[in-house]
């Protein structure tokens, strides 16, 4: 790949990628976003993960999912990602939705890793240096901590948008009634919840039940992390865990006793479905998590280019017919 002097995005990048109002507002976001929880750190190659961020801009890649935890070492993925944009793309700001997030646990003492105001304000400012940047466009509470009032969490991220520091908030991980009191006090404040982001696979459908539908009742969009359920829905463990797989690191998100028989099997015939309708399971995967209307984009994960392309080819089949759903719910 061209070398960051030389580094031009391609001309029809916008045509390679479809684009979704992101609930009752008018930023539109990519079908499919890049994640940078995992391989942007200080402990990851730099170059690749500079080469993944040129191929997701190549190919209508516009919003990138942050947060201040993110590394390792956590706050590393910020400063590569803000190098990766001073050495290759500056001039296309105004092109991106940059996102980050701040909540869980990040500096040392009793200040660095909950949902208060000292925690939130300290936070967005490390991450803007960080990343170099002026705002985000995005900023959210990264999680609901059980302690601090959600009043106080809220009306922190009011002051970030009145401040200039974030075009918009959010909310990840929130627990249904503490989401409701974000909703209504964002709305009456006139700083509306752009977007919610939650957990939501085939393995993983909590959100089904309550937080998708109020997040649509008030207008949120909503975004998916963990489509793959930590690579559960590739090809990867169809026969096993693999070395040098998540699963078969000792630490990580991914244990080995998650990686059981039935999700196996279950996998296995989702893999079925997905050969006959000529995708890998991962394509159908995240086909399946965007099929539902009130959703507006997916992030992925990625550990290279490689990956990252056959994510998007996703996009070439995102139709289900009615006996794939069906035949897929017997499954699941």
């Amino acid at each position: 790949m061209e070398n960051s002097l030389n580094y031009q995005p391609v001309a029809d990048r916008y045509e390679r990628m479809p684009y979704k109002y992101c609930g009752k507002s008018g930023l539109q976001l990519p079908l499919i976003s890049l994640g940078l929880w995992h391989n942007f750190g200080s402990v990851d190659n730099f170059e690749v993960a500079t080469d993944m961020i040129k191929f997701a801009f190549d190919h209508g890649i516009t919003h990138f999912d942050l947060a201040n935890n993110y590394g390792p070492v956590p706050g590393s993925a910020e400063s590569n990602f803000g190098r990766i944009l001073r050495e290759n793309f500056q001039g296309y700001r105004d092109e991106m939705i940059i996102s980050s997030k701040a909540g869980h646990e990040m500096w040392a003492g009793p200040y660095g890793g909950n949902s208060s105001r000292k925690n939130l304000m300290a936070s967005i400012d490390q991450s803007l240096r960080r990343t170099g940047l002026e705002y985000f466009d995005i900023f959210y509470s990264h999680r609901y901590d059980g302690v601090t009032p959600v009043e106080e969490t809220v009306r922190t991220l009011i002051d970030i948008v009145k401040q200039g520091k974030a075009l918009y908030i959010g909310i990840s991980k929130y627990p249904p009634e503490q989401a409701r009191i974000a909703y209504e006090m964002m709305a009456k404040a006139g700083a509306p919840c752009l977007i919610s982001q939650y957990r939501y696979s085939m393995f993983d459908r909590a959100v089904e039940a309550e937080s998708l539908p109020l997040a649509a009742e008030y207008g949120s969009g909503f975004i998916a992390f963990s489509p793959l359920a930590q690579g559960l829905l590739t090809d990867k463990y169809l026969n096993g865990i693999p070395e040098g797989s998540r699963a078969a690191r000792s630490s990580g998100f991914l244990q080995r006793s998650q990686v059981t028989p039935e999700k196996v099997e279950a996998a296995r015939q989702l893999n079925e479905i997905a050969r006959r309708r000529g995708q890998t399971l991962a394509e159908m995967a995240l086909a399946w998590v965007l099929k539902d209307e009130r959703m507006t984009s997916v992030i992925v994960g990625a550990s290279s280019v490689k990956q990252l392309a056959d994510n998007l080819k996703t996009l070439e089949h995102l139709e289900f017919a009615e006996e794939e759903l069906q035949e897929i719910e017997r499954i699941l």
